[in-house]
């Protein structure tokens, strides 16, 4: 490797959280944050972020708008551990207490351009009918204490959950000196598509990267 060549590349993400389809709620916001690998490291912008209350409007009885800016840049080493977006949807229940209404992750493009994602939501489950009512009754219905697990998938086989909603993000990926080190990226992607895992046998050398 000369003195020239780059010893990390860049992943530019700029898009955002357009909105969300939730027929059954209304009054909704949005938490997001970024999980990534042990190689990567945020070298600009904002890792986590909180939206505003949004309301459906009489055009769209069944669609929440956001907008929600994003706008993060990362450098690593290593493919390995390729970023994900976690985001989770709060809003009131029949009582007024702030409650999850969905959580969903995917994976950052990893093909340079614009892309657009829609994420189905999922929410925990209580184990049993009593738990279910009592979760109900107190306004404490089951939740992540970390969303990020979101993203792992460790534990998650035990999980009882049910799937509610949709959320649609935009993406505008650039990136730098992949191919300088030895990693090319193949455009095979198509929009409107639901998550797709990076895999996880990642390593130098010459190496295409699909999604």
């Amino acid at each position: 490797m000369t003195a020239n060549s780059p010893s990390v590349f860049l992943l530019m993400i700029n898009g955002q959280i357009e909105g969300a389809n939730f027929p059954e709620y209304d009054d909704l916001y949005c938490k997001y944050c970024f999980v990534y690998g042990h190689d990567w490291a945020p070298t600009s912008g904002l890792e986590e972020g909180i939206s505003q209350i949004t309301s459906k409007g009489r055009d769209s009885p069944h669609r929440l708008v956001w907008n929600f800016p994003l706008e993060i840049t990362f450098k690593s080493t290593n493919p390995l551990g390729w970023p994900q977006i976690v985001v989770s949807v709060y809003g009131p229940d029949t009582f007024g207490n702030d409650v999850v209404r969905g959580y969903g992750a995917t994976h950052i493009p990893i093909t340079p351009g614009q892309h657009t994602r829609t994420i189905p939501m999922f929410v925990p489950e209580s184990t049993s009918r009593l738990q279910k009512f009592t979760s109900w009754l107190l306004g404490r219905r089951p939740e992540f204490t970390d969303p990020k697990v979101v993203a792992q998938g460790e534990g998650r086989e035990v999980t009882r959950v049910s799937s509610q909603g949709f959320v649609t993000l935009s993406f505008n990926i650039v990136t730098k000196d992949m191919k300088r080190l030895g990693y090319d990226t193949t455009a095979t992607e198509t929009t409107h598509t639901h998550t797709h895992p990076v895999a996880a046998g990642f390593g130098p050398g010459n190496q295409t990267l699909s999604m």
